[in-house]
């Protein structure tokens, strides 16, 4: 069974940096994958972050974008996020998805998930 943990959130300033960080287990490999991330504020609707597919074209909502990077390790087979320049407003729970490039804007469109992790920015 496929499993996706996500880790590195925390309470940061704004302005500050964190890199999220998404590991499958499972015998998934990331690689092969189309990849995630999303996000969901209480009582909002899940927002797609970042995506970044098979080849390893990365695609941003234009609320992150110039501020987030999605990449993979393929040693590691780890999905990140690094996330520079956090404002308030991206205070949100966090998850590493697995699903197409149109999940970005339909975030429905994710199938495996992971529990997801908190990141919290201060004003």
């Amino acid at each position: 069974q496929v499993h996706l943990v996500e880790s590195g959130g925390g309470l940061v300033q704004a302005g500050g940096s964190l890199r999220l960080s998404c590991t499958a287990s499972g015998g998934w490999t990331i690689d092969i994958y189309h990849m995630g991330w999303f996000r969901q504020r209480p009582g909002k609707e899940p927002e797609g972050v970042a995506h970044i597919d098979n080849y390893g074209s990365a695609m941003y909502a234009n609320s992150v974008k110039g501020r987030f990077t999605i990449d993979k390790d393929h040693a590691k087979n780890t999905l990140y996020l690094q996330m520079n320049d956090l404002k308030p407003e991206d205070s949100a729970l966090y998850y590493c998805a697995e699903g197409p490039p149109v999940a970005l804007g339909r975030p429905c469109q994710f199938g495996t998930w992971g529990h997801g992790t908190q990141v919290n920015v201060s004003s």
